[in-house]
């Protein structure tokens, strides 16, 4: 990539953060409703784990980083949906689609910068606090080194690329559906079961759970949990997660070579 090309990305990532943090309410309501939400989990899993000690190999103070993690990256990682796929899916149903792509920059890497940026404001914004919230007031197992939160920082980029090669790859499809309404609605099923978001992955028993574990959901919230808490070693998460990254772009770059080649442009 260019410096030129490498500097207009940034831009547009930084774009997509100014965007996100205007919208200071919504901010304030999705810390308020993550802590909540992650307070009523915390003391469902506490039950779980009182009944069933060691679900998953986890014990109870791991299972409740694991809520708190899960909080924190809600919204970063667009798990239900609702990041850059929203407004590309909108583009592509009204045909504005066509502007962007006369703009004389990469549509993945465009798309992508956008997304990032919105993540790292979620991230911050909104995700930071109840995380926080969550260690002030329950037994939490962080490490205090500081190896494994670098660690951890580096997998929670790429879940973030993980995530959007998801949500793009679904966007592109109405390329052909003409509408999101139901890729939107399979979004935010298979991101919140199969991401982890209910329930530990680890905790998913048998052949089920050994398929779960190694679908690309997997690399957003239990991979990054699971480097956090020293279950699993980072390189063995971030060669997991970076082979998900390069296939699913991969397969977005061929998506959307096939899609642009037959551009339908609706909406006058």
């Amino acid at each position: 990539m260019e410096v030129g090309s490498g500097r207009l990305y940034a831009a547009v990532a930084a774009g997509g953060f100014r965007r996100y943090a205007t919208y200071r309410a919504a901010t304030a309501a999705g810390v308020f409703t993550n802590t909540v939400f992650g307070v009523i989990l915390v003391h469902t899993y506490l039950a779980l784990w009182d009944e069933k000690p060691h679900l998953g190999g986890y014990d109870q103070a791991q299972a409740v980083t694991y809520v708190w993690l899960g909080q924190c990256l809600y919204a970063t990682l667009a798990i239900q949906g609702g990041g850059a796929e929203k407004d590309l899916m909108e583009r592509i149903r009204t045909g504005e689609i066509a502007v962007d792509l006369y703009r004389p920059a990469d549509l993945q890497l465009w798309w992508l910068a956008g997304d990032v940026g919105r993540a790292l404001f979620q991230m911050l914004g909104r995700g930071v606090i109840p995380f926080l919230f969550g260690a002030a007031f329950f037994p939490m197992a962080l490490p205090a080194r500081v190896t494994p939160w670098a660690a951890f920082t580096v997998t929670l980029l790429l879940a973030a690329v993980v995530s959007f090669a998801i949500r793009y790859l679904a966007a592109l499809s109405v390329f052909w559906l003409m509408d999101g309404m139901g890729v939107n609605q399979a979004l935010m099923v298979t991101g919140i079961f199969f991401s982890g978001m209910v329930l530990p992955l680890n905790a998913f028993p048998g052949t089920f759970g050994e398929v779960v574990r190694v679908l690309p959901w997997a690399a957003q919230i239990q991979m990054p949990a699971d480097v956090l808490m020293g279950e699993t070693s980072p390189l063995r998460a971030f060669a997991f997660q970076a082979a998900w990254a390069v296939a699913l772009l991969a397969a977005g770059r061929l998506v959307q070579s096939a899609a642009t080649r037959r551009v339908v442009v609706q909406g006058g």
